[in-house]
């Protein structure tokens, strides 16, 4: 059976990138039908290719990375779940006569230990994504999540939660069935479990939507992605009435994963393949995974008390500063 290649997505300033790809492809076809070794100078443009990739994703700009974290072809939460666990079963429903298909979760097995996971699902095409409403989940995914949760909770299992949409689904029906409701009960029940909780940022988290699920013991971010409490677009447009502003709002909102931790919201940045998780999917599970293990080997050795505790005080700590006098 035949099988094609998928020409790449490219993002704008990864342009440089692919003409020098281009380039190279032209020599090495060239060198072919003349039967002249080019290898060395292969060799030296790849080596300048890779050098290039190295230096443009070392320097991308917050608007860049929202960029990255919002590339069609970055893991998904399913990617992830399917690329970590040994075993995987996905549950349906909120009890309460739905299943909201932006917002997945099951039970399955991550190193050979039981857990729960769960997180926002975005498509692959266009279809896919209006199936999955963007990964934008209305209450009742929220209402799954709490479910999935509290069965975590009942059988001593972890939670580990995968946050990646552009927010909560904001349409009139949602807001008629409780969309502001079904996330503040998930806040503060959350801060209640017994048991483990770790949740990873993988792409684009913005708002309650993505605070739903987002209380925990560890919070993991990935390096390119971003954790905003509105997206640039419409933060660009409430402020100066115009979303071409966004790159600036991007900067200002401090969305980048190196600014939270400096910020004490997230714990710990996992590094991405350079060019992205997209580059290399397998790379970044297997980065993903091994920061997971990790940090369960750590908060098991916790008593339940201990970790609620600390969950309380760390969040409690967030948005503390201090004013240095001159």
């Amino acid at each position: 059976m035949a099988t094609t290649e998928r020409k790449p997505l490219l993002l704008d300033f990864e342009k440089p990138l692919a003409e020098l790809a281009s380039r190279i492809d032209q020599i090495r076809q060239l060198a072919e039908e003349n039967g002249v070794d080019v290898s060395g100078q292969i060799k030296q443009l790849e080596a300048r290719a890779m050098q290039l990739r190295e230096e443009i994703f070392s320097s991308l700009s917050p608007f860049q990375r929202l960029q990255v974290a919002r590339h069609p072809r970055r893991p998904s939460t399913l990617d992830y779940i399917q690329a970590i666990s040994d075993e995987w079963m996905e549950l349906h429903g909120d009890r309460n006569g739905g299943d909201d298909p932006a917002l997945v979760g099951g039970v399955g097995r991550v190193g050979g230990q039981p857990v729960v996971m769960l997180g926002q699902q975005k498509g692959r095409d266009t279809k896919d994504n209006i199936a999955r409403n963007f990964g934008m989940a209305a209450p009742g995914g929220y209402r799954k999540a709490l479910r999935l949760m509290e069965h975590a909770n009942k059988f001593g299992m972890p939670i580990l939660t995968f946050i990646d949409t552009p927010g909560a689904l904001a349409t009139v029906a949602a807001e008629n069935q409780g969309a502001g409701e079904a996330i503040a009960y998930n806040l503060r029940e959350m801060f209640c479990l017994d048991v483990p909780i770790i949740c990873t940022v993988i792409g684009e988290a913005s708002s309650g939507g993505a605070l739903g699920i987002g209380i925990g013991d560890r919070l993991l971010m990935f390096e390119h992605a971003v954790y905003t409490v509105i997206s640039p677009e419409g933060c660009a447009a409430i402020l100066w009435k115009d979303s071409a502003k966004a790159p600036q709002a991007a900067v200002a909102l401090k969305i980048i994963s190196h600014d939270l931790k400096n910020l004490g919201i997230i714990d710990h940045i996992l590094p991405e393949p350079i060019g992205g998780a997209h580059a290399d999917p397998l790379k970044a599970a297997t980065t993903l995974k091994q920061a997971l293990l990790e940090s369960l080997d750590e908060l098991n050795q916790l008593t339940s008390q201990e970790r609620r505790q600390l969950r309380y005080e760390k969040f409690r700590k967030i948005g503390v500063f201090t004013e240095v006098a001159h």
